[in-house]
């Protein structure tokens, strides 16, 4: 009996189990899938959702080369067969082939777009597999030719031999050159009209952006209705961000359904369709006020949720919906900066027009450019980070907002000094008493990048990005 262990092919994501069997003079007992051993050794947690079976009656019954959008875990229950796989997904490793025979003590996972085919090498073979996506009749996936060239499998039992039993389809299936390879699962991109959904159509050309009049994710029936069978990965840039205005009886309601209820019905999708869910979270799920003024007491990933307003609190609601999908990345940053309207050109058109303004000192934190985090939400993805919690912000000294403005002004030709400095409490009373709706704000709003970084990604100083900006 050899102990349960897996291994990689020449196929990217195709992993050969071994499994233990217990035998005596009854027959054999085998743990034909275990998700936490198999898990903890390598295999991906795939989620099966269906479990079909494949008789064969006579040795020589040989099935496949068939390639459907979902993946498997293949094995014997009676019998042996020899197995082959042909890789069919568009990228470097197409139509490469691996085959292994397959008793009681093997598995094999297969993951979407990897062919998979058989021939029964005894009488009466049962064939098994796990999907983890429910078949429907009517789509057509690509498949291959039994005998093609290229792939060259050596069939133990020739395919022209009276003893090979092949479909009329199958043998029907095409060569590899006239295969059109398996596209990968899409991007989708939702919230694509704001200052982070155009970073991240500029950083992922190739996703596809769901405005809120195409995918209303606030709408149950509509998160339900979208065809997620498509889609691999979900950016959820949508978000309230109206932080004053959340304070007011409509901004509330707007604030909890796109904060709170959208990510908690992406989260849904997520977990039932096997999707990597992003959503971009904020520092304003802290109160700020005994942490994140300087770097040694910067927020870290797992500092429980002390939000003051409504828009903090909506946030750290979705925070915690998203955190419920196994396949999660929660980006939680600061100080955005993008594309339109924002603090940074707000500095920039005072300056041009001769306005000298007094702004927040003593609210303390790092801007964050639309670019690095998109840059580093594609890192987290491309690298295939541990998924979780991760705090995204340019690098650099903290800096309080009136710093950042007089940086503007001077990088605008004006001087730092025509920026004065005020408090959040002073601050505060001004909109109160102009009758406007005001929402409480984190003093200290430092994230600590150190997770980020352990992973590869370094953002770039505040400054540097601030200059670059203002010159683009």
């Amino acid at each position: 009996m050899t102990d349960l262990s897996v291994e990689q092919t020449a196929i990217p994501g195709l992993l050969v189990v071994r499994l233990p069997v217990h035998g005596d003079a009854r027959g054999w007992f085998k743990e034909n899938w275990q998700r936490a051993k198999m898990t903890a050794l390598g295999l991906p947690d795939f989620g099966p959702v269906q479990n079909n079976m494949s008789f064969n009656a006579a040795r020589g019954a040989t099935r496949g080369i068939h390639t459907e959008p979902w993946d498997k875990f293949v094995s014997v229950a009676t019998g042996r067969v020899f197995a082959a796989w042909v890789d069919m997904r568009e990228g470097p490793s197409f139509g490469t082939a691996f085959w292994t025979e397959i008793g009681p003590d093997t598995a094999v996972y297969v993951p979407r777009g990897v062919g998979n085919s058989y021939q029964a090498l005894e009488d009466g073979t049962v064939y098994s597999y796990l999907v983890n996506d429910h078949w429907q009749p009517g789509p057509a996936y690509p498949a291959l030719h039994l005998g093609d060239p290229d792939a060259a499998i050596p069939w133990p039992i020739p395919l022209s031999s009276d003893e090979a039993e092949i479909s009329d389809k199958d043998r029907k299936n095409p060569v590899l050159a006239d295969v059109t390879p398996m596209k990968p699962r899409k991007t989708l991109i939702v919230g694509g009209n704001g200052q982070l959904g155009r970073a991240l159509a500029a950083a992922f050309p190739e996703a596809e952006v769901a405005t809120r009049a195409e995918l209303d994710v606030t709408d149950a029936e509509a998160v339900a209705a979208w065809p997620w069978n498509e889609y691999g990965v979900v950016l959820n840039a949508a978000a309230y961000t109206a932080v004053d205005l959340a304070e007011t009886d409509e901004g509330r309601r707007a604030a909890w359904a796109a904060n709170a209820t959208a990510p908690a019905l992406l989260a849904r999708a997520a977990t039932e369709h096997r999707l990597t869910l992003v959503h971009v979270s904020t520092d304003y799920v802290f109160d700020g006020s005994s942490a994140g003024s300087t770097t040694d007491e910067a927020h870290t990933e797992d500092e429980p949720f002390s939000p003051l307003g409504v828009y903090g609190q909506s946030k750290a609601a979705g925070d915690l919906a998203v955190a419920s999908t196994p396949r999660h990345y929660v980006v939680r940053t600061s100080w955005v900066i993008g594309e339109g309207n924002n603090f940074v050109r707000t500095m920039a058109r005072l300056a041009h027009d001769g306005v000298s303004p007094s702004v927040v000192a003593d609210q303390i934190g790092r801007l964050t450019f639309t670019g690095t985090l998109a840059a580093a939400i594609a890192h987290l993805l491309s690298s295939e980070a541990p998924y979780g919690t991760y705090n995204v912000s340019n690098g650099g000294e903290p800096t309080s907002w009136q710093q950042i403005a007089a940086a503007v002004f001077e990088l605008s030709g004006r001087s730092a000094s025509d920026v004065s400095a005020t408090t959040t409490a002073d601050y505060f009373a001004s909109a109160i008493a102009a009758g406007k709706p005001i929402s409480p704000r984190p003093l200290g709003s430092v994230l600590s990048l150190d997770k980020i970084e352990a992973t590869g990604f370094t953002p770039e100083d505040q400054r540097d990005a601030l200059r670059r900006y203002l010159e683009a």
